[in-house]
């Protein structure tokens, strides 16, 4: 069992820039990757950025450039840091993490989400 918990959504204007804080707790041994999603009204969720535990990472053409994913395996917590921030990035973001158990079996993991508002 993975518990993730995300952090540092908030009301930003356009241009300016957010941090996104996830802290996993529990079977965190067993975590595979770690990425960001988003979800705004009326969309579907869409994948932002994942990072592997070997520190590959995967963004979205509309982020790339100004979002960039990190770890840091001693705070057991993912960042996502987020420039030049767009209205259109205004969304619900959630934290993932993906986890293998024993041999062959794999299970997505999922926080809450938190808000981001981006305003013109």
């Amino acid at each position: 069992q993975v518990q993730l918990v995300e952090s540092g959504g908030g009301l930003v204007q356009a241009g300016g820039s957010l941090r996104l804080s996830c802290a996993a707790s529990g079977s965190i041994f067993s975590i595979l990757a770690m990425g960001w999603y988003r979800r705004a009204p009326g969309k579907q969720r869409e994948l932002v950025a994942t990072i592997s535990s070997g520190r590959a990472t995967n963004y979205a053409d509309s982020v790339k450039g100004r979002f960039t994913i990190s770890r840091d395996n001693d705070k057991n917590t993912v960042y996502l840091q987020m420039n030049s921030l767009k209205p259109e990035d205004t969304a619900v973001y959630y934290c993932n993490a993906y986890s293998e158990y024993g041999s062959s079996r794999y299970r997505d993991s999922w926080g809450q989400g938190t808000q981001v508002t981006v305003s013109s």
